[in-house]
């Protein structure tokens, strides 16, 4: 249970577990490319589909740290906060800490895909799979936060007492 609002679904806790496992894997493995050598890409190296390209960049860092880094960073706080435990959270923190990772991780997608059409010219495959995964926790997590996150008690609400 969320607070006094009921029940997240157990497909929102099944498959918000299961992107932010595949985001935190995906993201491993370009955190690993960066640093490793974009030899370790498994991606195309020609045409419009240039993953090497995408990811050495210089849209790849963000105030110097690799995207890739920021990425993992970002899916393994997700991975954390969509657990069943933090869904059924009575607290209303993970809840809203939640909503606004997967904000700020949207935002960080847009920029990026349009870095990748306008800037570098190229698409990378497992940058766009991040970008997918990132959309879909972005749309159910904000498809269902009305109804778990969990609300102040009546008790040092502001609310009146009898």
């Amino acid at each position: 249970m969320t607070g006094d609002r009921g029940p997240v679904a157990r497909w929102v806790l099944v498959v918000t577990l299961a992107l932010s496992l595949a985001g935190l894997g995906v993201s491993g493995y370009l955190t690993f490319t960066h640093f490793f050598g974009t030899r370790y890409l498994a991606c195309s190296t020609t045409g419009f589909v240039e993953c090497g390209v995408v990811t050495t960049s210089p849209q790849s860092t963000l105030l110097g740290i690799p995207v890739a880094v920021l990425g993992l960073a970002s899916f393994a706080a997700l991975s954390a906060l969509t657990t069943p435990w933090a869904w059924r959270s009575a607290r209303a923190w993970p809840h809203l800490v939640r909503t606004a990772l997967v904000v700020v991780s949207m935002a960080m997608v847009l920029w990026l895909v349009a870095a990748e059409l306008l800037i570098i010219g190229h698409i990378c495959v497992w940058c766009t799979a991040v970008h997918v995964i990132t959309f879909a926790l972005f749309a159910i997590v904000l498809a269902v936060s009305p109804t778990t996150r969990a609300r102040p008690s009546a008790r040092g609400s502001g609310a009146p007492t009898r």
